[in-house]
C-alpha cells in the first residue's frame, strides 16, 4: 500500500511544453513504424532517426551519470573497429562499415536518452509504433510469398523465402520477434476488442516469420514467447491476471499448431519447412563449416591484437564469421572484441536485475528484455552487430534501467509494519 500510494509521484514526467511533448512523442511513434522499412539506403529508419534527434537536441536530452559507462564502451568498440580499419579506408565497402558502426553507438545514446524521461509515455508510442512496422513487414512479406502484389515476389522474397521490406529473410524474422511479443501481450492481456487485433496482428507476423524459414527466427520466436510469458506470470499483481495469462497462453499455442498444420498441407510451403528444419545444412558442417570457423577465427584473433580489420574474414575462409562477438575480434582486435561482449553482457546482467521493479512500464519492459536476451543467444551463430533493432534495443534497456531508479529506491524505502497479533 505504502509503495502503490507514494510511486505516483515518480511516474514519468514530461520536461517540455504541451505541444513538444506531443511532437517527440509522434516521432518515436514514426522511428518504430519506420524500423520496418530499411531495403534501401539510406532507409526511411535512418532518415527518421536523425530527424528526431535533431528535434530532441533542440527541445532538450537529458545525459545521466548512469549512462556514462555504456558512451565509454561504444566509444572503446568503435575505436578498436576504427584502428583496425586504418589499412582499408581506401575501401568504400569499409569505410561505410565503420561509418555505419558509428551510426549505429550514436542511435544507442539516443534511445537511451529518450527512453530515460517521459518513460511510459515514450516507450508506448515506440511499442505501438513496432507493431505497426511489424504489421507493414509481415504483411509485406507474406504478400510477397503467395504472389499477392504483381511482381512483388522478387522484390519481397528472396531464394524462395519471404523477406519483406528487409534485405534478407534473417533479419525480418529476427526483426519481427518484438513485434510479435507487444501482439501477444494484448492476445494474452487485454480486453475482448484489443486482443482480437492483437490476435490478427500476431497471426500476421507469426506467418510471416514462418514463411522467412529462418531457423533461428523460428526458434527464437518460441524461447523468447516463452521466456516473456513466464515473466509475465512471475511479476503477475494478481492470482486472476496469473490465469488469464496461463489458459489464453495455452489456447494462443493450440491456435499456432493449427496453423502450422494448415500451411504444411501445401506442398511447396512443406517441402521448404523441411530443408530448413534439417541440421545438416552444408555451410554448418566440416572444418570450414559455420561452427568450425568459429574454432579457427578464435585461434586466430588470439594472435591478431589489433585483429584483420571489419569485412576481411571472408578473405581468409569460404563465408563471413556468423558469429557476432568473434566478429569483434577479427573487425577491431582485442580491445572491441573485449568491449563487445563486455557491453551487451553488462546489459543482461543488469537487465535481469530489473525485471522484478514494479514500474508503470514493467510489461514493455519484459517484451523487450526477451527480445534482447534472444538475440544475444542468435549473435552466437549470426552476424547481428549492424541490425537497427538490436541497438534501438540495447539503447532502449538503458534508459529504462536509468527511468526504473526513482522505483529502486522507493521499494527500498518501504517499511513494511507488522500487524499486531
Amino acid at each position: 500500500m505504502a509503495y502503490a500510494a507514494t510511486a505516483g509521484e515518480f511516474a514519468s514526467r514530461p520536461i517540455a511544453p504541451p505541444g513538444i511533448v506531443a511532437l517527440q512523442r509522434a516521432l518515436i511513434w514514426m522511428v518504430g513504424a519506420s524500423s520496418a522499412i530499411v531495403f534501401i539506403e539510406p532507409s526511411p529508419y535512418e532518415l527518421v532517426t536523425l530527424a528526431s534527434a535533431s528535434v530532441f537536441i533542440a527541445t532538450g536530452v537529458r545525459l545521466r551519470l548512469v549512462l556514462v559507462p555504456l558512451l565509454l564502451l561504444l566509444f572503446l568498440l568503435n575505436l578498436g573497429y576504427t584502428i583496425s580499419a586504418i589499412p582499408l579506408l581506401g575501401d568504400s565497402t569499409v569505410a561505410t562499415w565503420i561509418a555505419t558502426s558509428w551510426y549505429m553507438a550514436v542511435t544507442v545514446v539516443f534511445f537511451a536518452l529518450v527512453s530515460a524521461d517521459d518513460t511510459a509515455a515514450r516507450l508506448d508510442m515506440l511499442r505501438r509504433g513496432l507493431v505497426v512496422g511489424g504489421l507493414i513487414a509481415g504483411l509485406a512479406g507474406v504478400a510477397g510469398y503467395l504472389h499477392l502484389v504483381p511482381g512483388g515476389y522478387d522484390l519481397l522474397t528472396l531464394y524462395g523465402r519471404a523477406r519483406g521490406t528487409f534485405k534478407d529473410p534473417n533479419v525480418l524474422g529476427a526483426y519481427l520477434i518484438l513485434p510479435a511479443l507487444f501482439a501477444l501481450q494484448n492476445v494474452v492481456t487485454a480486453h475482448l476488442a484489443k486482443a482480437l487485433r492483437g490476435t490478427f496482428t500476431l497471426g500476421v507476423i507469426a506467418l510471416a516469420i514462418l514463411l522467412a524459414f529462418s531457423r533461428a527466427a523460428w526458434g527464437g520466436l518460441i524461447l523468447t514467447a516463452a521466456f516473456m510469458l513466464s515473466l509475465m506470470v512471475l511479476t503477475s499483481r494478481s492470482r486472476g491476471e496469473r490465469s488469464r495469462v496461463i489458459v489464453t497462453t495455452i489456447a494462443a499455442v493450440l491456435a499456432v499448431a493449427l496453423l502450422i498444420a494448415v500451411l504444411l498441407s501445401f506442398d511447396s510451403i512443406a517441402e521448404m519447412f523441411r530443408q530448413r528444419a534439417s541440421f545438416d545444412q552444408s555451410y554448418d558442417e566440416g572444418r570450414f563449416g559455420r561452427f568450425g570457423r568459429h574454432i579457427l577465427g578464435a585461434a586466430m584473433a588470439l594472435d591478431l591484437p589489433f585483429g584483420i580489420g571489419p569485412l576481411q574474414f571472408h578473405r581468409y575462409f569460404p563465408e563471413d564469421t556468423h558469429n557476432s562477438y568473434l566478429n569483434a575480434f577479427m573487425s577491431g582486435g582485442w580491445l572491441s572484441g573485449i568491449c563487445y561482449p563486455t557491453l551487451v553482457f553488462t546489459t543482461v546482467i543488469l537487465g535481469f536485475r530489473h525485471i522484478f521493479i514494479r514500474v508503470p512500464w514493467q510489461r514493455t519492459y519484459i517484451a523487450i528484455f526477451a527480445a534482447f536476451v534472444g538475440i544475444v543467444g542468435e549473435s552466437f551463430i549470426i552476424d547481428t552487430d549492424h541490425w537497427r533493432h538490436f541497438f534501438m534495443m540495447l539503447g532502449t534497456m538503458w534508459g529504462m534501467f536509468v527511468a526504473a531508479q526513482p522505483y529502486k529506491r522507493e521499494e527500498r524505502s518501504v517499511i513494511v509494519v507488522p500487524r499486531d497479533l
